[in-house]
């Protein structure tokens, strides 16, 4: 069993489909026998694919921090819901406790925690993959973007390739199964979480 953090939008402005996307993901991640690392949020897509994975019999396990906890915005249900002093606490610890990485469309803080993953793996500093699910294009131009640095040599094209695409469910958790299957050293992402993290949850 794989720790999934999934990265997504917490507004609740967005289309009904998206919902329905990480919906779909949720159910995915129980029934691939997987458990999901999140933002510990209970609106939106955050709280959709959270609802989604604890139906299918996932474990669930939401990392918010203290600001957002106290707007009781929090995923209450959780399996195991950690709370955190600030935003990077939180995502270091999203990272630590995750094995894999799949962002879904969101905004400005999802497209942050995929840029700064996603850089984490092209400089070595984890082996866990990277996916994007990305069924309408909404993320078309951040990878234009990239190849065109990466023709005009300001990105290795080994850090170009760290980062998988997607545009179906099946096809994102595939990419996690090739990845794995590559060679991959699994090492507990608990354990790697305590000794990166000395705060009081």
């Amino acid at each position: 069993m794989a720790a999934i953090c999934v990265y997504c939008a917490s507004g609740e402005a967005i289309d009904d489909s998206y919902k329905k996307l990480a919906s779909d993901v949720g159910a995915e991640i129980a029934a691939r026998g997987h458990s999901l690392v999140s933002g510990g949020g209970r609106v939106s897509m955050m709280g959709a694919v959270a609802r989604a994975a604890r139906a299918g019999g996932a474990h669930t396990l939401g990392v918010i921090p203290q600001a957002l906890r106290d707007l009781e915005v929090a995923d209450v249900e959780a399996d195991e819901l950690v709370v955190t002093p600030g935003m990077r606490e939180r995502k270091a610890l999203m990272d630590a406790r995750a094995d894999a990485f799949l962002t879904l469309p969101g905004g400005l803080g999802t497209l942050e925690e995929l840029l700064e993953i996603w850089v984490a793996r092209s400089l070595g500093l984890h082996d866990k993959p990277v996916v994007v699910l990305d069924p309408d294009g909404v993320y078309a131009p951040l990878r234009e973007q990239v190849e065109k640095l990466a023709g005009l040599r300001f990105v290795r094209p080994a850090a170009v390739d760290a980062c998988v695409w997607a545009t179906t469910v099946d096809e994102a958790f595939d990419a996690f199964d090739r990845v794995w299957a590559a060679g991959r050293v699994e090492r507990p992402a608990r354990e790697e979480a305590e000794e990166l993290l000395e705060f009081e949850p």
